[in-house]
């Protein structure tokens, strides 16, 4: 989506218009304020776009200063520690290039094979190239990566693959299931920011951070410090889709809050951004301990760079409408059959209402009412599930379904809702309901 173009191209046609427009339908200025409202609009969704990609919010102090992590990057061969990230290993990690910022004759030699894959020198160049999505490099002329910082996109945006595999045009608001944010976090040279916080020692964090796998993020850990579930198994939850949104009131898998409340919280806690956030919540001892002694419902920065952003930010994400089920990618007559059960004996669609697949209003449920446990709801403010929005959900299979991807398949949770609530589906009526859930 090339929205700077868009808006060039509407604020070129809003002058023709009003030029061409009688002169008596300008008795009022009302036309001019329609006209000023659209192109005001298609700006902010641009200023939107540009903070959502590239936008650091001051977080190099977190991940440059505190964890020293573009030393990893760099390598001791670079002025750095370690062996450093070649792209290859990168790649590896579910990072990901923007092919319309490599110039064409990088593009050439990488299909060639010309350029080196295994040496950190070559993610150098490509961070200089503000190319890997959602990784800010600042890089002095000699080739020295001076510090690193994060945007929103580094987990809410992927690539096509329209190059080669991990390299294509960038999906915004697709959830980034290949990336490895735990690993990642653990190259960092320094993780005292997270020692100090739990009060254990490095080779705990590393472990805790390396046990989330790809496409997980646990954004708790640093409020409650539980690392894992009562079963043993991680406490990360699956990274989430930001598209599709319009709508919907809450945008997390346990209710946190809307847009505005979740890109406070996540820039100003999670990616070390300087924000202010307020949520006194976050003040609840018992439930939230580290969050409580570490004053966290109460941030408030020297210089706010979080939250002149984040009316734009809500209003792109909001502009991101779910993308439609490719052709081919589904049953079509199967999934007409199922949209029948899903309307009809299987009453997904008391919950899931269309169009927007989500409840209008309070969209939370106990964990008693979907029949699974309680352990992540607990973490959340208001011990409930949200009624996840079901558009585009083909996109975000990868992983699993449900917060924490217990269930591998469609077919499991449609067998779960099956037993849970009784519904005595026939298998025909299951195998249907699956393919409308991948057609949406």
């Amino acid at each position: 989506m090339n929205i700077r173009k868009l808006l060039i191209g509407f604020q070129a046609f809003a002058v023709a218009w009003l030029l061409i427009m009688p002169l008596q339908v300008f008795a009022s200025d009302r036309h001019f304020r329609d006209a000023r409202v659209f192109i005001d609009t298609l700006r902010s969704i641009s200023k939107g776009q540009q903070a959502f990609r590239h936008d650091t919010f001051g977080d190099e102090v977190f991940w440059t200063d505190r964890l020293r992590l573009h030393e990893a990057i760099a390598g001791e061969s670079l002025g750095g520690v370690g062996p450093g990230v070649d792209p290859a290993t990168a790649l590896a990690v579910g990072l990901k290039v923007d092919v319309k910022a490599l110039p064409k004759r990088l593009q050439r030699a990488l299909k060639r094979g010309e350029v080196d894959l295994t040496d950190p020198a070559t993610t150098i160049a490509l961070l200089q190239l503000d190319a890997v999505v959602g990784v800010k490099g600042e890089v002095t002329d000699s080739g020295r990566l001076e510090s690193i910082g994060i945007t929103c996109a580094l987990c809410h945006s992927t690539v096509d693959d329209s190059f080669t595999s991990g390299i294509g045009r960038r999906l915004d608001g697709w959830a980034n299931r290949d990336l490895d944010v735990g690993v990642i976090i653990s190259l960092a040279p320094d993780l005292s920011a997270f020692t100090d916080l739990l009060n254990v020692d490095e080779q705990t964090v590393r472990t805790v951070l390396t046990s989330w796998g790809p496409g997980k993020f646990d954004a708790s850990l640093l409020l409650d410090g539980k690392a894992f579930r009562p079963d043993g198994g991680s406490a990360a939850v699956l990274i989430p889709p930001a598209f599709g949104l319009a709508g919907i009131n809450l945008h997390t898998w346990t209710g946190w809050g809307s847009i505005t409340h979740w890109n406070a919280f996540v820039a100003t806690l999670e990616m070390g951004g300087q924000g202010t956030l307020y949520d006194p919540r976050l003040n609840d001892f018992d439930k939230f301990p580290i969050a409580a002694v570490n004053g966290f419902g109460d941030v408030r920065p020297e210089q706010d760079r979080v939250t002149p952003k984040l009316g734009v930010l809500q209003q792109y994400q909001l502009a991101l409408k779910a993308p439609k089920a490719p052709r081919g990618s589904y049953n079509k007559d199967a999934a007409n059959r199922g949209k029948r059960v899903f309307e009809q004996q299987g009453d997904c669609a008391r919950c899931h209402v269309p169009p927007l697949f989500s409840e209008p209003g309070w969209n939370l449920h106990s964990p008693e009412e979907i029949g699974i446990d309680d352990f992540q709801a607990r973490r959340g403010p208001e011990d409930s599930y949200r009624t996840a929005p079901l558009k585009g959900l083909w996109t975000h299979s990868k992983g699993g379904f449900y917060h924490d991807g217990r269930f591998a398949t469609l077919m499991d949770v449609v067998e779960h809702y099956d037993t849970t609530f009784n519904l005595l589906l026939s298998q025909d009526a299951k195998s249907d309901l699956v393919e409308y859930l991948k057609s949406l």
